[in-house]
Order: structure tokens, then sequence, then C-alpha cells
């Protein structure tokens, strides 16, 4: 997944309001788009730099929107509007080995009265979901985590592909963690109870979990390596 331009650097003063944040780039301060309506835990720390992208669009009110944080460890890539890209262009490339070739890959596929998944496969008699979640979060050396807070429409989505998979459809999660630091992958128990409790029970009844990081280049954020998971 390449950026249409070349980011800016800055650095980090605040986020407010959810959407917006606040960065000095040289010695002006502005207002940019925050595509992350997660906690991102760690990650808001005055002073971190930061990368923003600058639209080409005269109608954006916000020309600018944050793509990358830099903590002590890592870049991270805080766009989830990026996430399902970069593993679109991972399936394109056939970067995630779980997958055969040749498949027809169809994003955002509605699935019951209220549910789209993100992804579905399909090659000849096989057919699978994926779901795909973004990570940023790491509280503890190498160790990515998800979810950074209490998220019911991740148990929603997994109420779902357990529907799914009763109706012959493969099923997956797949986390995205735009990090290079991590090595395996676990979930934060102590921050959702409810939704680890579902995924373990999921994983019993056929989900597959799937986990990679991911590269940082100028150019943009690739599918890097699979990584260990990490829970019951």
């Amino acid at each position: 997944m390449n950026f249409e331009n070349k980011l800016i650097s800055g650095i980090f003063i605040k986020r407010y309001k959810r959407f917006f944040v606040d960065v000095q780039i040289e010695n002006k301060l502005i207002t940019a788009h925050c595509p992350n309506t997660g906690s991102m835990q760690g990650l808001l720390k005055e002073g971190n730099k930061v990368w923003l992208s600058k639209s080409n669009n005269p109608n954006r009110k916000l020309k600018y929107t944050l793509q990358i944080i830099e903590d002590k460890r890592s870049k991270v890539g805080v766009n989830t509007h990026l996430t399902n890209k970069i593993v679109l262009d991972a399936l394109e490339n056939n970067l995630i080995k779980e997958f055969d070739k040749n498949i027809k890959i169809k994003p955002e596929v509605k699935f019951g009265d209220n549910t789209r998944f993100d992804f579905l496969i399909t090659k000849k008699n096989y057919k699978a979901f994926i779901e795909v979640k973004n990570v940023t979060l790491a509280r503890k050396a190498k160790t990515a985590e998800f979810p950074d807070a209490i998220t019911s429409r991740g148990a929603k989505h997994i109420d779902e592909l357990i529907k799914a998979s009763k109706k012959g459809y493969k099923i997956y999660i797949t986390f995205i963690v735009q990090r290079e630091d991590c090595d395996q992958f676990a979930i934060a128990s102590d921050i959702d109870p409810e939704y680890s409790k579902l995924l373990s029970k999921a994983v019993k009844k056929k989900l597959n979990v799937l986990c990679y990081d991911c590269k940082f280049s100028p150019k943009g954020i690739k599918l890097n390596n699979k990584i260990k998971l990490k829970f019951k």
C-alpha cells in the first residue's frame, strides 16, 4: 500500500474531539484529521514524532491526515482506513500464505441484515470471509495487543463469523500489527475480557486467527511477517 504523496514530519501536541490532532510542523501549528477512533493507548504523548499526508483536494477543510506516530520503539501506523488496503495488496500479491494463488477477492461483502465483512475470497468450491483488525497497542516489549479499548463491534463480528461458518464459509480474523517491533500477539483480556472470551470460544468453533506485522518505507506500508499468536 503506497501513499499518494510524500509524508510530512511533525511533532504531536494533542488530540481532541476524537477526530482532531494538533501538530507542530517547523514553527507552525496545524490541525490534522485523526483517522482512528480508538484510544491509541501509549501513543498520544506530546513531543512524539508524527508523519502526516497532505491532500491535494482543494475542498477539504483539513488538508492534513495523521498517518504514523513514532513511540520509543517503532513507527506505528494509526490510520485504520489503510488497514484493508494493506491486506488487499497482500492478498493480490500472495503475501498471506494461508490463501491460495488465483483467488477471487471481493471487499466489503454484506452478510445477513446488518453485517459487512472486510473480504470474501473464493476459489472453486472454497469460500471464506476475512475480518481485519488494526493493531497499534504494545504495552510490553515485542508483544502487540488488541483491543486498546472495549470493542462491542469486534464482539459482533465474532458472532457473525460463527453464523457464517454454520453456512459453509471458512472464517478468519486477521490482526494487522502496524508496528515493526513485535514478534508476538496477545489479546488484551484486561481491557476487554468479554472479547477475549468470545474469541477463545470462536477458535474452538473453527475460527482461524492470523496475525502479521508491517514494514514501513518512505513510499508506504506493506504486510511483512507472520507473528506468533499468544492466547488461550
